[in-house]
């Protein structure tokens, strides 16, 4: 049967290249599910119950229903165009972000609390808010993308990846370096080095195929390696079972007692999910398959709201590699397959056998390597010169990551740090003080930190001017350099004395920026350059 007898009776739901984009692309939603489930049960220590019966069944919901949503417009735009190449979106859960909600939000307000689902309540808080971004916010992005230096929206990112996604799986690498740094390995020669291995299967499966048998191979010898036994995989079978979700809005509203710490990163992350959005959906039009980024946005947004109030913390997001998938051969059927393999193996409880035959370790390498892409990123898609801003944006996080580990070291010691006392701290060098004001809010202020660095390189003051005044009030308010939002004792803001120092240097970036010396424009310094160099 030729395309125009076919495109006459309606797009094919499914063809022979849908095999292979579907063992591609769901090997990857696999892996990813597989991350997310050992995160929320070795990070965050939650129970296998609210895992299982609440977490997973919720977001297998949201992922399907994403899935067989971008099955729908990839059909609807077949049947518009007369084509039969059209390629589904691919989507699931946003990877960058899987981390950032686990390790900014969650971890920080379950140890804070003691309590994993006071954790798991401010995520689905966080997610309720990024719902709304998505679904409102497309007439924002745009603007923000247009005054935001790249350095400094990719550098206070990168600082996230580096600090709260990368260090934690290199430790646990070296935690177990048999397992991990094989299996890191492996997957660098592929996804850095370009290697394919035999008959195209995914870097990651390998990965996670070769610590298995390390693992289990060690356990046949008597040796503990990769925490996997027996006993642990009868146990898994435990969790087979039927869970479907359930509302979930008792526990939103119970983690609004939150709001103030999730809203200094739900703003910024809600942007960047709209901008990379965008770009993914530009990358689909480049490759042939042009889709209304508003029905893409709108998309997103919804079946997150739907995934938090039944009770999943992470949100859907549109996934780049769209032409990679069309160039295989995947059309309309692989997106919802994908979504199908998911509902089974979220509400059946599988995931839990194959986390008992997994070993984590063998996992870490991959959120690594997302650590080490995110923090290449915004070295290799800026101007060189701009390095410097990206390497400040980079600090805040850097005070963050110490202060949370600090902060774990001396609850474990049953203490903190007031009662040990900043002057006794500051004795041995920790300046606990300074890490607490320079990490708060380190989204915010990574992001003003790197466009106040990128302005002064290019010596465009009055641009740096406004982002240091804009500073000075969001410092004031609490969203930079403070831990909550509100106001300080007094009624006045969180950290005043940082507010007025981005005030003071607003004013002075206004100065320069009428200073005839400081105004100078790049092309007039090559020209002076050029009328300076001496004869040859």
């Amino acid at each position: 049967m030729n395309d125009a007898t076919q495109t006459a009776r309606g797009p094919s739901l499914w063809t022979s290249g849908d095999w292979n984009a579907f063992f591609g692309f769901g090997t990857n939603i696999l892996v990813n599910m597989l991350v997310l489930t050992g995160l929320l049960r070795s990070v965050l220590k939650m129970p296998d119950s609210l895992v299982f019966g609440r977490i997973l069944p919720a977001l297998g919901l949201m992922m399907c229903l994403s899935t067989f949503y971008y099955a729908f417009l990839a059909y609807r735009l077949a049947r518009r165009t007369g084509r039969n190449d059209v390629c589904a979106l691919p989507s699931g859960v946003s990877v960058p972000h899987m981390f950032i909600v686990t390790f900014v939000i969650m971890l920080p307000i379950s140890l804070k609390t003691g309590s994993p689902i006071k954790g798991w309540e401010a995520g689905l808080v966080w997610v309720f808010f990024q719902s709304f971004i998505l679904m409102i916010g497309g007439f924002i992005a745009p603007i923000v993308r247009r005054i935001t230096p790249r350095a400094a929206l990719l550098g206070t990112l990168a600082g996230v990846s580096v600090t709260f996604i990368a260090m934690r799986p290199a430790l646990e690498m070296y935690m177990t370096p048999v397992i991990g740094i094989t299996c890191f390995a492996i997957i660098l020669v592929s996804w850095f080095g370009g290697y394919r291995y035999p008959k195209n299967i995914p870097a990651g499966l390998v990965a996670i195929a070769v610590g298995m048998a390390l693992a289990w191979g060690a356990n046949i010898l008597g040796f503990s390696i990769g925490g996997l036994n027996v006993e642990r995989l009868a146990g898994a079978f435990a969790s087979f079972g039927f869970s479907v979700p359930v509302p979930a809005t008792e526990h939103i509203f119970s983690g609004f007692e939150f709001l103030s710490i999730i809203l200094v990163t739900a703003i910024p992350f809600g942007i960047y999910d709209l901008v990379e959005a965008m770009d993914n959906v530009e990358s689909a039009e480049a490759a042939g398959d042009a889709y209304p980024t508003t029905s893409v946005l709108t998309a997103d947004g919804v079946v997150s709201l739907i995934g938090c109030l039944m009770g999943n913390p992470f949100i859907n997001a549109v996934y780049i590699g769209h032409p990679g998938w069309k160039a295989m051969g995947g059309r309309l059927g692989y997106s919802a397959a994908t979504g199908l393999m998911v509902i089974l193996l979220s509400w059946f409880g599988i995931v839990s056998v194959l986390l008992a035959l997994v070993p984590v370790v063998a996992i870490s390498p991959i959120l690594l390597y997302i650590g080490m892409l995110i923090g290449a990123q915004a070295f290799q898609t800026t101007p060189a010169r701009h390095a410097p801003a990206v390497v400040l944006a980079l600090t805040p996080h850097l005070a963050a990551w110490c202060k949370t580990l600090i902060d774990g070291a001396l609850g474990a010691a049953g203490t903190n740090a007031a009662a040990i006392g900043m002057d006794q701290l500051g004795q041995v060098g920790v300046l606990y003080h300074g890490l607490q004001v320079l990490g708060g809010g380190s989204i915010l202020t990574g992001l003003v930190l790197g466009a106040i660095g990128v302005f002064i390189i290019e010596r465009q003051f009055r641009s740096a001017a406004a982002f240091a005044f804009t500073g000075a009030v969001l410092t004031y308010l609490g969203f930079m350099h403070g831990e909550a939002v509100g106001f300080g004792p007094q009624g006045f803001g969180v950290t005043p004395s940082v507010a007025a120092a981005y005030g003071i240097i607003g004013a002075l970036f206004l100065v320069l920026s009428r200073v005839p010396d400081f105004t100078m424009s790049r092309a007039e310094e090559r020209v002076a350059a050029i009328e300076a160099a001496p004869a040859e």
